[in-house]
This record gives structure tokens, C-alpha cells and sequence, in this order.
């Protein structure tokens, strides 16, 4: 059996998941909704870091726990009061940052993205309430072809 390359590999690697942070943060800017987030200015690192984030949960480097891993990410984002609108509205942009970012058009791709970004955007709305913070210490979510690997297992593909 052959076996297929990670999903970072597949979709460009580096490169890949710096464009896709470039055009999710390119669609949020252009939200009337999305934008308030970036009014005070957007950090000339964001799309860096953005990128090392999700390459990291499809088997990229582990450039993102470096930089104080999912724990960190959730705590942006902890305490806001982000209503429900706005995972809807951020999932519509990413799918459609997707495309704009160019990554290959293979339907596996597409969903095993879509799939995650579902996920993240759950586990942000979870921690938004304000007073909310996030757990200290939490993994890297990963997830491979076939969804989320738990945290447990060892191989990521």
C-alpha cells in the first residue's frame, strides 16, 4: 500500500499554509464583521505565525509550540464575547481563502481542511465567553487524512 503524504506535504508545506494565512487574514480584513479584530492594526508576524499554526496541525514543524503552542492561540482568543456570527462567517472566509491561497484542488484536501477549521471554531467559540480563559498546557490539536489524531497517538500523516 502507498502510502499518501502528510497533509502539509500535499498542500505545499510552508509556503502553502503562509499563503492561506494571507488570504484568510486578506477576507477577514474585507468582513465588516471579521475586521474588528484587526482594528487596532494587524502585527506584521500574524501571518507567520498564522501559517506556522496551521502547517503545525497538518504535520508541518512544530514551529508553533515554540512560539507557546494551542494554549497560547486559545488565550487571543479567550474572553471576548465573540458571538456564534462569527464562526460562520470566519469558516466561509478560510473555505474561500483555500481557493484564493491556490492550494491544490483535490476534494480530500478541501474537506479534511473545511473539517478542522469546523473544529477550531467550535473550541474558540467554547473559550470566548468573557471571564473565559484558556487551559494552560492544552496539545496541538493534529489531524491527518482521516481527522483529528488523538493526542496519544504517535503517527501523523
Amino acid at each position: 500500500m502507498v502510502e499518501r503524504a502528510s497533509v502539509y506535504e500535499f498542500a505545499g508545506g510552508r509556503d502553502a499554509f503562509l499563503a492561506l494565512a494571507a488570504a484568510l487574514t486578506d477576507r477577514c480584513l474585507a468582513d465588516p464583521v471579521l475586521n474588528h479584530p484587526f482594528s487596532h492594526g494587524t502585527d506584521p508576524e500574524h501571518n507567520g505565525r498564522l501559517g506556522a499554526y496551521l502547517g503545525e496541525v497538518f504535520g508541518g514543524p512544530p514551529t508553533y509550540s515554540e512560539l507557546g503552542g494551542h494554549s497560547a492561540m486559545l488565550e487571543m482568543h479567550a474572553g471576548t464575547g465573540a458571538d456564534e456570527d462569527l464562526a460562520a462567517r470566519f469558516l466561509a472566509c478560510f473555505d474561500q481563502a483555500v481557493d484564493d491561497a491556490g492550494l491544490p484542488d483535490d476534494v480530500d484536501l478541501r474537506r479534511v481542511l473545511h473539517d478542522y477549521m469546523v473544529d477550531a471554531t467550535r473550541e474558540v467559540n467554547d473559550v470566548s465567553p468573557v471571564g473565559t480563559r484558556a487551559q494552560p498546557g492544552l496539545a496541538m490539536p493534529r489531524w491527518s487524512w482521516n481527522g483529528r489524531i488523538d493526542p496519544t497517538d504517535e503517527r501523523v500523516g
